[in-house]
């Protein structure tokens, strides 16, 4: 069984082909208006992968069949069975543009990508089976009716969740927990039951095999291909999408680091001939941002906005290196790890939902 994907449709009114658009810069091609992107699922990466995971979804003799549609966001709607696809993993020209702007490509590598379209996967089940109505997957998962938040405080060390994206993402609401635990199940190479045992999270798990397997071979309940916000209906321009998206992902407190930044350099006379701080904080600011996104799962624009929100500061208060190179750019990297892991958990932290 293959994934249900779109046939070759025409451009929509108005669409530009990439061929056109491919080589224009940055600043050119954020003038473009996103329902203008000539770009489809098919022919893309975005066609192997989707026929991955319903191989995976056939080989549990599910008979769910998801469709795919370009959007702005990853999102499964409510009551739809299928699931949007940012338009940025649909051509190499504007994965580089989603990089330049946000400093990574969310779902950018085969592996993330699956990871991401298994979870997507896990909501498009929820609907096509109208499985929150069921009393136990209310009782271990909670309501789908609670209000989703636009901060969530993360445990990290709670064995009650399973791990699968970043930021501990299965704690923000029972329907990201629901598709968290389906994608862990879904995995072809999870090896889910020692993984999990003697946490709590198994019994989620173990419901979620139960479940499965009760599913399996029966018809969707629900089957609209209904898809919401697709590419060509969506009006605003590449540039006013990411000032959004910045602004979602940004930081709110430039002075929170003062204490830190006076720990680790000083403005003191004997340090007046060593290198400013700020010039040494912006040369070592790309290695570091990329390790602590990938030692804590928060996003690299935010962890970079908390960089430059700490170079300006330490510009402004005069500050310089006190010790080795070396030595500052380790102690750096462990207080910035800290902050962003503080940031994390104050509550601040912006779900991606």
């Amino acid at each position: 069984m293959t994934a249900e994907v779109p046939a070759a449709p025409a451009l929509p009114p108005g669409a530009i082909p990439p061929d056109e658009w491919a080589s224009w810069p940055d600043d050119k091609l954020l003038d473009l208006r996103i329902s203008q992107l000539g770009v489809t699922i098919e022919g893309s990466i975005l066609e192997s992968r989707i026929a991955e995971l319903q191989r995976e979804i056939d080989a549990r003799n599910l008979t769910f069949h998801p469709h795919f549609w370009l959007s702005a966001e990853w999102f499964s709607p409510d009551g739809v069975p299928g699931v949007a696809i940012p338009f940025y993993l649909a051509h190499p020209r504007l994965e580089r543009l989603e990089r330049a702007q946000m400093l990574e490509v969310e779902g950018g590598n085969e592996a993330w990508c699956m990871k991401i379209l298994r979870h997507e996967a896990g909501h498009a089940i929820d609907n096509a089976y109208k499985l929150r109505q069921r009393r136990r997957r209310q009782q271990l998962f909670g309501p789908s009716y609670m209000q989703y938040p636009d901060y969530y405080t993360p445990k990290p060390y709670s064995k009650s969740f399973v791990l699968h994206l970043d930021s501990w993402y299965a704690q923000s609401h029972p329907d990201e927990d629901f598709a968290e635990t389906f994608a862990v199940w879904l995995a072809p190479d999870s090896d889910w039951r020692p993984r999990y045992t003697g946490w709590p999270a198994l019994k989620k798990l173990e419901y979620m095999d139960g479940l499965m397997k009760e599913l399996a071979g029966k018809p969707m309940l629900v089957t609209t291909r209904r898809k919401v916000e697709p590419l060509h209906s969506i009006r605003k321009t590449l540039r006013a999408h990411y000032e959004r998206k910045r602004r979602h992902y940004g930081v709110e407190h430039p002075h929170f680091y003062d204490r830190d930044l006076n720990r680790l350099f000083s403005d003191k006379p004997e340090f007046a001939g060593n290198m400013k701080a700020a010039r040494f904080i912006a040369r070592v600011r790309k290695e570091v941002r990329r390790l602590i996104a990938a030692g804590t799962g928060e996003y690299q624009y935010t962890i970079d906005q908390v960089l430059e929100n700490m170079i300006k500061r330490a510009n402004e208060m005069n500050l310089r290196l006190k010790k080795s190179e070396e030595q500052a750019k380790l102690d750096f990297t462990i207080m910035l790890t800290v902050q962003t892991m503080n940031y994390l958990h104050s509550g601040r932290h912006r779900v991606a939902l």
